[in-house]
């Protein structure tokens, strides 16, 4: 099983300081909720977040929605072997049940998303596909008890995803942290929290791009793909 944390992500409701600002209140207006409720997007509360501390790593939302569609979508989360965790930049975690099923449209994402920040909790009863709770990326690290920890990051030594993926299928429980943010780098804290730092390419790539392909190459190193196609073969499937 492979564990999956999406760290520091750029998702979290409008925050405090910024409650007053023009933008944010017609914002606010226009969706007929409280800021606390809303989610923070760069698209629509550009100058409104200018003054915000680390501003540059803030306000994209839609990087997680992909990074959970590729996630939840792959061959390896189907065959319930993949466990998601998202770690959001104000220190909250989502957990992502694997049987969750997300919204393509982003604006209806950004709906659930808000839901989830208003009732902690989605659906709000029976068993919840995604709840929050506010916990530290190292607190989280504590209780899912990794037995191998990669992060991927540019500063890290250079090493292939196969070689990679081959360390972590060796492994009981092995966890893999992806930047869920646009710009920037991840704190201290949170490297120190990894056995190896990699770098996987000379440039900086999409955190989905990172995502479907540690996945893939995990998948390939366990011979998923050879399994489920003998499935078809014996009419399994």
């Amino acid at each position: 099983m492979l564990i999956l944390i999406l760290a520091e992500s750029a998702l979290e409701p409008i925050p405090r300081e910024i409650w007053s600002h023009p933008a944010i209140r017609s914002f606010s207006k226009r969706r007929g909720k409280p800021p606390k409720n809303l989610v923070l997007d760069r698209s629509y509360h550009h100058f409104a977040m200018r003054n915000l501390l680390n501003a540059e790593k803030r306000g994209r939302p839609d990087i997680v929605h992909f990074c959970l569609l590729e996630a939840l979508g792959s061959p390896l989360s189907k065959e319930g072997l993949l466990r998601t965790y998202v770690h959001t930049i104000d220190d909250h975690v989502i957990y992502v049940e694997p049987e969750t099923r997300l919204p393509k449209n982003f604006n209806r994402f950004i709906g659930l998303i808000e839901d989830l920040l208003e009732h902690g909790r989605v659906p709000p009863a029976g068993k919840p596909l995604l709840y929050i709770e506010e916990k530290s990326l190292p607190k989280l690290i504590d209780d899912l008890k990794p037995t191998y920890t990669v992060i991927f990051e540019r500063s890290g030594i250079p090493k292939t995803l196969e070689e990679t993926a081959s360390k972590l299928a060796r492994e009981e429980r092995p966890a893999v942290i992806v930047g869920g943010f646009p710009h920037g780098e991840f704190n201290e804290a949170t490297l120190k929290l990894a056995d190896e730092v990699i770098c996987v390419d000379p440039e900086a790539l999409e955190a989905w791009t990172i995502v479907s392909r540690i996945i893939y190459e995990y998948e390939r190193t366990i011979g998923l793909p050879k399994k489920r196609l003998e499935r078809v073969g014996r009419g399994t499937v």
